[in-house]
């Protein structure tokens, strides 16, 4: 019984693709990051404080998905 084997190397192509993949998974983390530290922050203020810098309490997930996008963007 003979078995035959041949490497190829592939051109670019899965080095390409996994660096897309991992700076894909890098932003997408930077984004989360950022949205966590945001949610935090704001979480963590009065409702006075809140209501001192025109916000109220149900739209801190709101904000913090716009600064991650406005961050991200950058």
């Amino acid at each position: 019984m003979a078995v035959a084997t041949q490497n190829t190397a592939l051109k670019g192509a899965p080095v390409t693709g996994l660096t897309s993949l991992f700076e894909a998974a890098k932003t997408r983390f930077a984004r989360y990051r950022i949205y966590r530290q945001t949610v935090n922050e704001l979480s963590e203020l009065s409702n006075r404080e809140l209501a001192d810098l025109g916000l109220h309490r149900s739209m801190i997930r709101r904000l913090a998905l716009q600064a991650a996008e406005d961050y991200v963007a950058r």
